[in-house]
């Protein structure tokens, strides 16, 4: 199907919307025995997703489906102010919703929780599109009108959220940021550069804290503390093998009894290969290639740079999180606690996804005709 120009993409459109709806069946099988013990209800979880995550989320993929993305271009600069105070609210007192040590969540009127960092993802995306389309070639070839702003900038947006901390996503936007800058014309010097540098305070992070040593030293070697800190992966794998090609059926998945720690956030993957087998999830792994497939035939047909660098963003995000979580489950990756995009439970994650699937659907609207199929 042609991309053209005046028509949202349904395409794209079908594609998220069939992750999202898997996603939802997936997570009241994952969640039954978690929402009976704690709350007495089995779709209790499934409940507060649709309620807080997926009615909000695709209330904001048609508004945002309708407004013109030049909008976010002219803001850029409110939307980098608005980013800082989202990740400085979580520190004040009385409105922090903190897990123990963690500030990466805010509460809502005493109702909901907010995180603000999944947010971030899509407001600072919008300040770096614009930065980058105003500046043009400055903004990527010169090292003090460019590259020092753009350090500064996303350091600053980095700090702020290790020190809640949320490596995970810490990480997500420093790689989204990196990709867009690359696509915008950056030199490969400077990308390696800044990547190399992200790898070393990476390094230094692992070697101060003795609990990200641990998890690093488990990626490793999972073998090493199978009941304690490599309990985790270990369960995580044991779920994914015992599926085997068919998985034991919808809803008979043994690992979410209370054995697989995050069976509805972090490792619901294992879950789905547990229940559903490798070809039904390798099935949804292809239609997150689906989707990179898709977004990326609407960022070749972007009718100015602002709108290619948003949507490439996008697609960074989303892909880069499923192949980090998707990763990190079948111990390619370290553990991270990134949730699977549109699938894992978190009124947020799925709300801002969504939403930043409508700026991109508007985007499509005015693809320049293009023969990508």
């Amino acid at each position: 199907m042609a991309l053209s120009s005046g028509h949202m993409d349904y395409t794209l459109l079908s594609i998220v919307g069939a992750i999202v709806l898997f996603g939802l069946v997936m997570l009241a099988s994952a969640s039954a025995p978690e929402g009976y013990r704690e709350f007495s209800d089995s779709y209790y979880y499934v409940k507060h997703q649709i309620i807080f995550g997926f009615i909000p989320g695709l209330a904001g993929m048609l508004l945002l489906s309708r407004i013109p993305y030049t909008f976010w271009r002219k803001h850029a600069w409110n939307l980098l102010i608005l980013s800082i105070a989202l990740l400085v609210i979580v520190f004040i007192p009385g409105i922090s919703a903190g897990i123990g040590t963690a500030h990466s969540w805010i509460s809502v009127a005493g109702v909901f929780t907010l995180q603000p960092s999944e947010i971030v993802k899509l407001t600072f995306l919008f300040y770096l599109a614009g930065w980058l389309s105003q500046r043009g070639k400055r903004a990527v070839e010169d090292i003090h009108g460019g590259l020092l702003p753009f350090m500064g900038v996303l350091g600053t947006i980095l700090i702020l959220m290790l020190l809640q901390p949320d490596t995970g996503t810490m990480f997500i936007i420093a790689a989204m940021a990196l990709v867009v800058y690359f696509v915008a014309g950056a030199p490969l010097a400077y990308v390696l550069g800044l990547f190399g540098a992200g790898l070393g305070g990476l390094s230094l992070l692992i070697s101060l804290s003795p609990y990200r040593a641990a998890r690093f030293t488990t990626f490793l070697h999972p073998e090493l503390d199978p009941q304690g800190i490599g309990y985790h992966i270990n369960q995580a794998l044991l779920a994914i093998g015992t599926g085997g090609f068919l998985g034991l059926g919808y809803g008979h998945s043994r690992q979410k009894f209370e054995y697989l720690p995050e069976a509805i956030s972090d490792s619901i993957f294992a879950i789905i290969a547990e229940e559903m087998g490798f070809f039904l999830a390798v099935g949804l792994l292809l239609l997150f290639v689906a989707f990179a497939w898709r977004a990326i035939a609407i960022a070749k047909s972007a009718p100015d740079d602002f709108a290619k660098y948003v949507t490439i963003g996008v697609t960074a995000w989303i892909s880069l999180q499923a192949i980090v979580n998707v990763g990190s489950m079948v111990s390619l990756l370290p553990m991270t606690g990134v949730p699977l995009p549109f699938v894992s439970y978190g009124g947020t994650s799925l709300a801002v996804a969504m939403a930043a699937i409508g700026v991109v659907l508007n985007i499509s609207k005015h693809a320049k005709t293009s023969s990508v199929v």
